[in-house]
């Protein structure tokens, strides 16, 4: 199994750690170009800034691609900037990969100095999440399932072959939902 990180921004070596921590036979790659993508099976779109993401997608001629392995089934998992990617509303701006039931508001946690560190239950793990610039999800889907809450808030959601977390959980010790993930591709593959 190959899990590609998406390579445009964002903290992509640690969820490759993170991934090579699950399980040693687990290859995880950068991702910057189709190329790359089409060798992966299942991808992850890590935090950063989502309008210089979605910038960086369209002048690497990623953006359609992606969609079109998401749509065709491959398993995704968005943190932080990577949900906003995937959610089919964002308060403010178009949406980019629109494949995630969920409405987004960005950066509703605050500023950077205000990012915090929480702690909830992610699908029956206690776990602590780490809030950076975090956007707040306000509408789930009839179809998507909240597997966290942190503050009486959804902050992992799953929708099918796609996953969503509002915090970073790359930047933790604990690898229990890149784990989760993982999971969620062995069933696919």
């Amino acid at each position: 199994m190959t899990i590609g990180v998406l390579a445009l921004q964002g903290s992509v070596a640690e969820h490759i750690k993170m991934i090579k921590s699950v399980n040693k036979k687990i290859d995880a790659v950068a991702v910057k170009t189709v190329d790359e993508l089409a060798a992966v099976d299942a991808l992850i779109i890590p935090g950063g800034e989502s309008t210089t993401l979605r910038r960086l997608l369209n002048e690497f001629n990623l953006l359609i691609p992606i969609k079109e392995r998401i749509l065709a089934g491959m398993p995704v998992w968005g943190t932080c900037a990577g949900l906003i990617l995937l959610a089919n509303r964002v308060e403010g701006e178009y949406p980019c990969l629109s494949v995630l039931d969920v409405d987004v508001k960005r950066n509703a946690y605050g500023r950077h100095s205000e990012s915090f560190v929480g702690e909830g239950d992610f699908d029956g793990m206690y776990i602590n999440m780490v809030f950076i610039r975090a956007p707040f999800i306000t509408r789930v889907g009839d179809n998507v399932t909240v597997l966290a809450e942190c503050n009486d808030r959804p902050v992992a959601v799953r929708q099918g072959n796609v996953l969503a977390t509002v915090f970073h959980p790359e930047m933790t010790r604990d690898n229990r939902v890149h784990k989760y993930f993982c999971g969620m591709i062995d069933a696919k593959v």
